[in-house]
């Protein structure tokens, strides 16, 4: 331990030797200081410069201060090494005195949002949960039938679900015989002094009957009229001439259903806030949104189960990036990540440009024909390495390489999760929409995009130092530092063993600090530069395991083979199954013994951040939000003059897509876009064609997933690996660069759908 308290003592004593910013050289200080230890005297700092033994310093590292080492104290607390000892530990406690009020601060920050969630959980557990009982009801022409409505609580909204033989409203132009219907109306009874009587309290609803008897499911809501009923029931009537079988279920929602999209909305502005502001980690905030949002749920009586909740989750996303992240962690271990991004290194010579093109570029092209979320988790380690050896910023790098991989992500059917819902939609297919077409009509658009992004890039890059302040041992003793630091901030001081550990950590801290400053000095005097000392650089970045190399690069390519070719009937399997497979297969080959150490490369907050958002976004779907969007959209299209209706439409849904897709998930949202924008190109009255409404909606979904980290998932992906590199990419840093790349791209995209189908008529599938 006298090491420690020698150089603290002699970079006291040498005046130009850098100080930690925290030092402070003052009367105040030293009165706080002996304050603490009981004193009140002791001499002026100038009459501190003296030498400092092993005895004098080790009871401050060893032992408590008390007893026999009562003289070694008095003489401990009037050294300077004991000024400096002291700063650094309030710096490592973060106790300061500025930083009080920031303590104060994220106490009530804690204790605000520690209160929200248990008020939260008590409302969520204060409505049982809904089961959603399937009532099947049988209608003829001749036998109409009433099914009664419990009134345990009042009723404003009643959202029913009909399954069985009906023509959804996406294919309401096949209608052709008005009398093959379902009318479903809702009657209440009021109690009079001497009749009771019966009123119509909602509109009716018209179901069509479906001359082929495909079973669909339909959603229509009822709006009841205030007052008070002795009964409440539903009414079924058909003129189908033979029986006419179908189920139902519903929700009965108070009189505050009628703002549920309000309250979606606000639940979605509080968790941006959260992750914008950086209050609490985007995966805490993805939780707080998520139980909020189930709770309002709950408030309205739609409280789902348990059951219901998990089946929001995504696995198929989930499943695929476990079973990536699981490859990727394998392959590292083969060294190939610093290999190639040696091989990187010499063939752009050194320059930074040429470099981040190539990346961009390359990223862009994989990410059209491979799913973007496993491009990035393929491509993140290698340029993160890359940067490393040509002392770059990765997270500038890391940004630019993934907006590139959404844009790229967007030419094909199977780049980004949007397009593969898209083409998979039964009715988009029969409108003659297929993967060639698809691929065709966004891929010249996207091409544009590509280099309109890249001359943005450049103009945003162009006064940002894309090198780090530091070349790399610089940055890694900077880094070490800060581990050191974190961890003895970790350690409490109560017993003298862990005032050891604690100063032991210090103590390497320290070292550490004067490492950095003979490197930097060094440095000054002219040592060659790192960037100079190639033989060094490919000794250091080898390939370390060739057995384990080939395994990896075996398993790999069957794993991509397979994702190409998934979309075969014959083969059974989904993204997440092959991802799923293929790790399973590598963690055999290996022969992985330590499977906790490789666990420990998972990206375990990022899986359950998606788990998070995938249950918040449907939860807000519920709560109606997205649907209005769609409905809102679709309002506007069909008010506009039918020689301009085309325009506008694109228009509309290219940017409310594009928007959206910045702030919620894609996935959802193209879900509830699609019967929309269906909708709109099959109604012979609205008069617009199909497919450039769908080119539209691909566009703006995919594009739109750059607006915002959490816009698109390739981005939370690349956010969560460079994060465990000690990389962190904020909110605000990616949105800097992403929101305008976000505007930019779909403004090309929508003077490319205008020309080619406003202005050309290029509508043909």
């Amino acid at each position: 331990m006298a090491e420690i308290a020698i150089d603290v003592y002699r970079s006291c004593e040498e005046p130009d030797t850098p100080r930690p910013a925290n030092f402070v050289e003052d009367e105040a200080l030293h009165a706080d200081l002996l304050a603490s230890t009981g004193s009140t005297t002791g001499p002026p700092l100038s009459s501190r410069r003296r030498n400092v033994s092993y005895g004098e310093v080790s009871p401050l590292l060893m032992t408590d201060g008390g007893g026999s080492s009562r003289e070694a104290d008095s003489n401990r607390r009037q050294s300077k090494a004991y000024v400096f000892l002291e700063a650094a530990r309030r710096s490592v406690s973060g106790i300061s005195l500025s930083d009080k009020g920031k303590h104060r601060l994220r106490h009530v920050k804690v204790g605000i949002l520690f209160v929200m969630v248990v008020v939260a959980t008590f409302l969520f557990g204060s409505n049982p949960e809904d089961e959603h009982v399937m009532h099947f009801e049988t209608v003829s022409g001749a036998t109409p039938s009433d099914l009664d409505i419990p009134l345990d609580h009042p009723h404003s909204i009643l959202e029913v679900t009909f399954t069985g033989p009906f023509i959804p409203d996406v294919r309401k132009h096949e209608v052709r015989n008005d009398t093959r219907n379902l009318i479903v109306s809702v009657f209440g009874v009021r109690e009079g002094n001497s009749t009771d009587t019966i009123m119509s309290v909602a509109s009716n609803i018209t179901l069509y009957i479906d001359p082929n008897r495909t079973i669909d499911v339909i959603d229509k809501d009822f709006k009841v009229d205030d007052g008070t009923y002795s009964r409440l029931y539903f009414h079924f009537e058909s003129q189908e001439p033979s029986n006419l079988p179908f189920g139902m279920k519903y929700d009965a929602l108070p009189y505050a259903g009628n703002y549920q999209e309000i309250f979606a909305g606000v639940i979605l502005i509080f968790v941006y806030v959260m992750i914008i502001f950086e209050l609490v980690h985007r995966t805490i905030a993805a939780m707080i949104g998520s139980l909020l949002a189930l709770t309002t749920l709950s408030l309205l009586n739609k409280r789902p189960t348990l059951e219901q909740t998990v089946e929001w989750i995504d696995y198929e996303t989930i499943g695929l990036l476990f079973g990536m992240m699981t490859l990727v962690g394998i392959f590292s271990n083969t060294g190939v990540f610093d290999w190639l991004a040696l091989k990187a290194y010499k063939l752009a010579k050194g320059k930074v440009w040429p470099l981040i093109t190539i990346l961009c570029f390359f990223s862009g092209v994989v990410s059209a024909f491979l799913d973007n979320v496993t491009t990035i988790l393929l491509l993140t380690p290698v340029s993160i390495r890359l940067c490393q050896v040509l002392n770059l910023d990765p997270t500038r790098v890391l940004m630019a390489e993934v907006v590139f991989s959404n844009i790229g992500g967007t030419a094909t059917a199977v780049g980004d999760p949007p397009n593969v819902i898209i083409v998979s939609n039964k009715a988009i297919l029969e409108a003659g929409i297929t993967f060639a077409t698809f691929t065709l009509h966004l891929c010249i658009g996207i091409v544009f995009c590509m280099f309109g992004a890249y001359g943005l890039l450049r103009l945003m890059y162009r006064k940002i130092d894309l090198t780090n302040e530091d070349p790399p041992d610089v940055a890694e003793l900077k880094r070490e530092v800060q581990v050191w630091r974190r961890t003895a901030s970790r350690v409490q001081m109560v017993s003298a063993e862990q005032k050891a550990v604690r100063a032991m950590l210090m103590q390497k801290m320290v070292e550490t600090e004067q490492k950095l400053r003979d490197v930097r000095s060094s440095q000054a005097r002219g040592v060659e530069k790192w960037r100079e000392n190639l033989a060094e650089l490919e000794q250091k970045y080898r390939i370390t395991d060739y057995p384990l190399l080939v395994k990896s690069c075996v398993v790999l390519t069957v794993t991509v083979v397979f994702f190409f070719a998934h979309s075969d009937p014959s083969i059974h399997m989904g993204l997440g199954w092959i991802a799923l497979l293929g790790g399973v297969w590598l963690l055999v080959l290996a022969d992985v013994h330590d499977l906790e150490a490789m666990l420990e490369k998972i990206e375990w907050a990022t899986l359950l951040f998606f788990a998070a958002l995938f249950i918040l976004m449907e939860a807000l779907g519920e709560l109606k939000l997205i649907r209005y969007l769609g409905e809102e959209t679709s309002s506007l299209i069909k008010g506009v003059p039918e020689s301009s209706r085309l325009t506008v439409a694109i228009i509309a849904i290219l940017w409310l897509s594009a928007l959206a897709s910045s702030f919620i998930d894609n996935i959802p949202f193209t879900t509830a876009m699609i019967p929309i924008v269906v909708s709109l190109g099959n109604d012979s009255d609205v008069g617009i064609p199909l497919p450039p409404l769908v080119w539209a909606l691909a566009m703006g979904a995919c594009l739109g997933g750059n607006g915002t980290l959490i816009g698109a998932s390739a981005n939370v992906v690349c956010a969560g690996i460079a994060e465990q590199h000690g990389y962190p990419i904020s909110f605000n840093m990616f949105f800097k660069i992403g929101f305008p790349m976000m505007l930019v791209t779909n403004a090309i995209a929508m003077v490319y759908l205008l020309i080619c189908h406003s202005a050309l008529s290029w509508n043909d599938p």
